[in-house]
């Protein structure tokens, strides 16, 4: 798979997998606003739980499909513009 600046970035930042502090802080988010946010059954919560994982009661979240998500969310954002 191509790796782009975006994935390298969180990547070396944040390793493989981000916490939930973790993106919370990437998506300039408080832990608490996000994991309410999430409990949401549209919008950009549907696609950030798609990269959600459980490791026993931890919740993570694939750096890549984190950064898939945003780069598509910007392209999508100059298109609209």
């Amino acid at each position: 798979m191509k790796t782009d600046a975006t994935q390298h970035s969180l990547q070396e930042r944040y390793g493989p997998l981000l916490s939930m502090s973790h993106l919370a802080e990437l998506l300039h988010r408080s832990p608490d606003g996000l994991r309410l946010a999430l409990r949401a059954t549209d919008g950009y919560a549907v696609h950030i739980n798609k990269a959600k994982i459980k490791i026993g009661r931890r919740v993570y979240f694939r750096t890549q499909d984190i950064a898939d998500l945003l780069r598509n969310w910007g392209e999508a954002r100059e298109q609209i513009q």
